[in-house]
């Protein structure tokens, strides 16, 4: 399967989960078009209270379906837009790409900047989903499956469907962490 858009969401307010629409506006620099974190500086509520001046590496949230798929089977029904993304994308491992991977979503280009880092929020949507998406290993190394967080490089409208091309970042590659 190749990669593409499985759905697209937005919210104008800092609600959890977001809408899911027809399409969305990518506007470079700034983020989702009429969506509450869009913006040059910081717009998550922890961040703009720490630091407001800080640059907004979070403009575009993407996760996998397949995550939403493998927390169907763990008896958490989750759906597309519900976890607060953005953009929901089928056949692509986001969260083994390297910093500063571009993805190309028809017109548009996200950089992609780390992972996202889950919170006790995820628990307030469903409780015990936290565990879920945010887990130890045998050797204690936490994994952060809630997605990852990217800036827009280049605008345009991203619709479900849409074919997602990765250019990997000049080596050497550096892993995801979170943002």
């Amino acid at each position: 399967m190749s990669a593409r858009v499985d759905s697209v969401h937005v919210s104008p307010t800092h609600t959890f989960s977001k809408s899911t629409t027809p399409q969305i506006e990518l506007v470079e620099g700034v983020g989702v078009r009429g969506d509450a974190h869009a913006g040059t500086t910081v717009r998550h509520r922890s961040r703009v209270a720490a630091n407001p001046s800080q640059p907004n590496l979070r403009q575009v949230h993407l996760i996998h379906a397949e995550l939403l798929e493998e927390l169907g089977m763990t008896g958490h029904r989750v759906g597309p837009g519900q976890l607060g993304e953005n953009i929901t994308t089928v056949g692509i491992d986001l969260l083994d790409l390297p910093v500063g991977a571009r993805l190309h979503i028809a017109d548009a280009v996200v950089i992609v900047t780390g992972l996202r880092n889950p919170c006790q929020q995820i628990n307030d949507f469903q409780p015990g989903l936290l565990k879920k998406v945010l887990r130890k290993d045998d050797s204690g190394q936490v994994h952060k499956l809630a997605g990852v967080m990217g800036v827009v490089a280049r605008s345009g409208t991203v619709r479900p469907g849409e074919a997602i091309a990765v250019e990997l970042p000049p080596e050497p590659h550096y892993a995801l962490t979170g943002v």
